[in-house]
């Protein structure tokens, strides 16, 4: 699912100390997610940032820079599973369901 929303995600960094910032959330699936930031963060770093009615915690599997900045891959943690229904982006596109509506 691809959306756009702004978040404030939080690290810890190599000195155990703890960080944070603005982040977009560029997709989401039951598994990960995919955030755009101004900075990049070290794989494996423990993850985090907290939405009304769920929070979500992974790792970082990968930090890529691209023209616009860097791209952080997180997969949640063995027991999370992201539902539609506990948490719906505000800027959501189902591609899915639209390429179905296409055919119809």
């Amino acid at each position: 699912m691809m959306c756009a929303d702004m978040i404030e995600v939080r690290w810890k960094d190599r000195s155990d100390g703890e960080r944070g910032t603005t982040a977009i959330l560029e997709d989401i699936c039951a598994s990960g997610a995919c955030l755009q930031m101004e900075e990049p963060i070290p794989l494996g770093v423990r993850i985090r940032w907290d939405e009304p009615k769920q929070s979500f915690q992974g790792y970082v599997r990968y930090c890529v820079y691209r023209e616009i900045g860097y791209f952080v891959g997180v997969e949640f943690d063995a027991s999370f599973k992201w539902s539609k229904k506990a948490f719906k982006p505000q800027h959501l596109l189902d591609l899915q369901s639209l390429v179905a509506h296409s055919k119809k």
